[in-house]
């Protein structure tokens, strides 16, 4: 039975993807650790979750030897628009914390998942149908650690028998986490500010295309690939996969098939909108679907709809305790 340890287990994916790896392999089998101090609640406080520092190599070798760990999905670092503002700090999250991860898996012959990004690419890459294999020369830290990783994971899987893993993850629509300083974290909050105002200024303009992918279908993704065949994988770090290619105007258009009066406008950050203009508008996913049938369920009116419908659950107001 697989013994998996999450690194950055709070974050956007962390923590959709916790509750799917137990559901799949015992909530026994997965631990949860990040920075931040650990909350669990329901069926994860039954685990045994644990504080870690990514960047610190002895708290990972401890972590990985105390749980008997022989799988790391590494999550922890820095997001797009947060690694521009501090970028010394995300070469340190991102890069150290990956080089540590890959020594530990050398040393105790563990796999790993590393999640890469549209961001890995450039404004030198193609960006309509963005192929598999393509230029990457990113302008921005944040995609020049996710580039190197990518690299890095190749180096450790040639040179040492590593089995690395990856995914060039584009924009990720949640609704069981909040917005965490990524570029694309417009769509999540869009919703927000749908079901709460009925409006919402976006900091992209109106035209920007990117590909996104709901989180449900992501999750299968990145758990379906760990559980791949790996004679099939012709790239293992790492395999385009997206599921629609929206601008925030499509968004809003989704949006307003179930909240009519919903209104949007337009202050665009400069800082953002020049890292969203360096990225793919769609990508070429073919690789995937063909080498671990990648098949993603969601649309962009089927995530709006269930979107919509979860975040109206919770956000609704906790009942009122009747005084006795």
């Amino acid at each position: 039975m697989a013994r998996i340890l999450v690194t950055g287990a709070l974050g956007q994916i962390g923590s959709e993807l916790v509750p799917a790896l137990r559901q799949r392999y015992g909530v026994d089998n997965v631990v949860a650790t990040d920075l931040k101090a650990l909350q669990p609640s329901g069926a994860a406080a039954l685990a045994p979750d644990d504080h870690l520092d990514c960047t610190e190599p002895n708290q990972l070798h401890e972590a990985v030897r105390r749980y008997d760990i022989d799988s790391i999905y590494h999550l922890a670092a820095l997001l797009s628009a947060s690694a521009e503002a501090a970028p010394q700090l995300a070469w340190s999250v991102n890069m150290s914390g990956l080089y540590n991860v890959l020594e530990v898996a050398r040393a105790y012959g563990c796999q790993v998942f590393f999640p890469s990004s549209i961001g890995a690419f450039g404004p030198d890459t193609q960006r309509d149908m963005t192929p598999q294999v393509a230029v990457q020369r990113p302008t921005t830290i944040y995609g020049i650690t996710k580039v190197a990783g990518e690299l890095l994971c190749d180096y450790y899987a040639s040179r040492f028998g590593i089995d690395t893993r990856g995914l060039r993850l584009p924009g990720l629509i949640s609704y069981v986490a909040a917005p965490g300083g990524g570029t694309t974290d417009y769509a999540v909050e869009m919703f927000y500010h749908a079901i709460r105002y009925g409006r919402y200024t976006c900091f992209l303009s109106a035209d920007t295309r990117l590909d996104m992918a709901y989180m449900p279908d992501a999750i299968t993704g990145m758990v379906d690939l760990m559980a791949a065949d790996a004679s099939r994988l012709r790239y293992r770090n790492a395999y385009n996969i997206t599921a629609m290619s929206v601008t925030p105007e499509d968004i809003a258009a989704a949006i307003r098939k179930h909240i009519p009066g919903f209104e949007i406008d337009y202050d665009v950050d400069p800082v953002r909108q020049a890292i969203a203009d360096s990225w793919p508008r769609s990508l070429d996913d073919s690789a995937a679907h063909a080498d671990w049938d990648w098949a993603p369920r969601y649309d962009l009116d089927a995530m709006t709809k269930d979107m919509l419908a979860r975040l109206t659950e919770k956000l609704k107001p906790a009942p009122r305790r009747q005084r006795t």
